[in-house]
C-alpha cells in the first residue's frame, strides 16, 4: 500500500470530485469560502505587492514625462517578453509553459506596437535615454508583479480583489507619503497643490483608470494567464488611437493599420494557445520540416549507396574464360 498526500491546492478539487452532484452544489460555496485568504493574509500580500505596483506605475509616468510617447509604448510592450520568460521560470500553472508559438506571438505583438507607435510619432524631441530606461524598468516591474501574484494566488476565488487593491492603496497612503517631501526638497519633482480641475482629473483617473481597470485586468489575468493579461495591455495602444480617429477625426497612415492588426492577432493567438493546453503548432511544424529534410537526405544517401554498389559489382565479377583472372 502506498499513501500519498495531496497538496493543498488540489485537495479541495479532489474532495469536490468525490461528492455527489446535489451535495456539491450545496457545499461548494462553503468550501470555496473556507479556501479564501483571510483579511490578514490579503493584507500581507498587498503589503508586498504595493511597492512593486507603485514603482511600476511611477516608472511608466516618469517615462512619459521624459521621452516620446511612441518610444514609451514600444519599450513598454516588451513586458510581454519578460512575462513569458518569468512565467516559464516561476510557473503558477500548466498554462505558463514556454513554447515557441508563444514567443513568436509576443514578437508579433511587439512588432505591431512598433509600427503603431511610429505611425503617430513626432520627431520634435530627441530620444531620451533616461526615459527609455524608465520605460524598460516599468515593463520589467509589471512582469514581476503579475507573475509573482499569479504564483502567490493559484485561484482567483481565493483572493478578494477589491480588498487587495484597497489594502494596496492604504499601504501606499500610509508608507509612501514621505516621498512627497523627498522628491520636493531634492528638486527631482516639485510639489504643487492641485486646483479643482486637476482634482477632478485625479478622481476620474483614480476611479476609472486605476480602480476599475486594474480590477478587471487582474481578474482577467487570474481567469486566463499572466501572458494573456500582459498582451491585453498592448491593445490599449491601437484602441486609443482608434478612439481618436472616431471621436476627434484624426487621420493616420496605412502603417497604423498594418501595425494594429498584428497586435490583435497575437492577443487572440496566445489566448487560443493557453486554452488548448499549451498547443505549440510552430514547434510541430518545425519538427515535421526537420523530419522531412532528414528523410529526403536519408533517401538521397540510400540511392547514392545503391548506385555505388551497382557500379562496384562488375569490378569483382569473374571472367568466364579464366576463373582466376578478374574481368577488369
Amino acid at each position: 500500500m502506498e499513501v500519498r498526500q495531496l497538496p493543498s491546492s488540489q485537495a479541495l478539487e479532489a474532495k469536490l470530485s468525490r461528492m455527489s452532484h446535489p451535495p456539491v452544489r450545496d457545499s461548494e460555496s462553503g468550501l470555496r469560502a473556507s479556501g479564501k485568504f483571510t483579511i490578514c493574509q490579503v493584507a500581507k500580500i498587498s503589503f508586498f505587492f504595493c511597492f512593486v505596483w507603485f514603482l511600476a506605475n511611477y516608472s511608466y509616468q516618469e517615462a512619459l514625462s521624459a521621452t516620446q510617447v511612441a518610444i514609451v509604448n514600444i519599450i513598454s510592450s516588451t513586458s510581454g517578453l519578460f512575462t513569458l520568460i518569468l512565467a516559464s521560470i516561476f510557473p503558477s500553472n500548466s498554462g505558463d509553459r514556454f513554447t515557441l508559438s508563444k514567443l513568436l506571438a509576443v514578437v508579433l505583438s511587439i512588432g505591431g506596437v512598433v509600427l503603431v507607435s511610429l505611425s503617430g510619432s513626432e520627431n520634435s524631441r530627441d530620444k531620451d535615454t533616461i526615459g527609455s530606461l524608465w520605460s524598460l524598468l516599468g515593463a520589467i516591474l509589471y512582469a514581476v508583479y503579475i507573475v509573482m501574484i499569479k504564483r502567490k494566488v493559484d485561484r482567483e476565488e481565493k483572493l478578494d480583489i477589491p480588498m487587495f487593491f484597497g489594502f494596496v492603496g492604504l499601504f501606499n497612503l500610509l508608507l509612501l507619503w514621505p516621498g512627497f517631501f523627498l522628491l520636493h526638497y531634492t528638486e527631482f519633482e516639485a510639489f504643487e497643490f492641485p486646483n479643482k480641475l486637476v482634482w477632478m482629473y485625479l478622481v476620474i483617473n483614480g476611479l476609472v483608470g486605476t480602480v476599475l481597470s486594474e480590477f478587471l485586468w487582474l481578474w482577467g489575468c487570474f481567469l486566463t494567464s499572466s501572458l494573456v493579461g500582459t498582451l491585453a495591455l498592448s491593445l490599449t495602444i491601437p484602441l486609443s488611437i482608434i478612439a481618436d480617429i472616431c471621436m476627434q477625426k484624426v487621420s493616420f497612415s496605412w502603417v497604423f493599420f498594418a501595425g494594429a492588426l498584428p497586435v490583435f492577432i497575437s492577443f487572440f493567438i496566445v489566448t487560443l494557445l493557453c486554452h488548448y493546453n499549451n498547443w505549440d503548432p510552430v514547434m510541430v511544424a518545425v519538427r515535421r520540416i526537420f523530419a522531412f529534410i532528414c528523410r529526403k537526405h536519408r533517401m538521397a544517401r540510400t540511392s547514392e549507396d545503391n548506385e555505388q554498389s551497382e557500379s562496384l559489382i562488375p569490378l569483382h565479377s569473374v571472367c568466364p574464360d579464366d576463373g582466376a583472372t578478374s574481368c577488369s
